[in-house]
């Protein structure tokens, strides 16, 4: 498990989080890389800003001189995940019920929660994440992406929602919350 946490991670730091962008070349010389649908053994993987700009047999690619070589001897590098259905300011339900945690619990506590839930996702592979809808936090995973883009928390490049829409009566908090005045 150890071995995987590094893989992605090194993977990650070099090209998946908007975070962790460099100026400086890398080529990463792991054991084999998985393209997404085939093993290579012996590939390497040429990395420049944010970007992979090849991936191949070491001999087929053009290296500039001022990369820096990182050896990954018996590591397999992959291309980052993406999760297509998240709510990164909700945890799961056997934990707290979806109306206790729209309803009592604050959106800064919730925001908090989703950097967490955000860096995880990162450490985990996933350098996309789909973000469905706040449930109830307002535009608060709209900060959470801009708070990713600028570098103050790591995490995956976020494609968000803002509000969720639902239609009506399928479902909503049962009550209010606790600092709204019901007249």
């Amino acid at each position: 498990m150890k071995k995987l946490h590094l893989n992605t991670f090194l993977f990650l730091v070099f090209c998946g989080s908007s975070v962790l962008v460099s100026a400086q070349p890398y080529l990463l010389q792991p054991a084999r890389v998985f393209d997404g649908q085939d093993m290579h053994e012996g590939w390497a993987v040429l990395v420049e800003g944010n970007r992979i700009t090849a991936a191949g047999p070491l001999a087929s690619l053009s290296v500039p001189s001022e990369a820096e070589e990182i050896q990954l001897p018996g590591h397999t590098l992959m291309p980052g995940m993406i999760e297509g259905h998240s709510h990164l300011l909700l945890y799961p339900y056997n934990r707290a019920d979806w109306n206790d945690q729209v309803l009592k619990e604050s959106n800064e506590l919730r925001a908090i929660r989703g950097a967490v839930h955000a860096e995880k996702n990162l450490m985990a592979g996933f350098t996309t994440v789909r973000e469905l809808g706040s449930e109830g936090a307002g535009y608060a995973d709209v900060a959470l992406k801009q708070a990713i883009e600028q570098g103050i928390i790591p995490g995956p490049r976020l494609i968000v929602s803002g509000r969720a829409i639902v239609t009506t009566g399928s479902y909503g908090p049962k009550g209010f919350k606790p600092d709204f005045e019901v007249p």
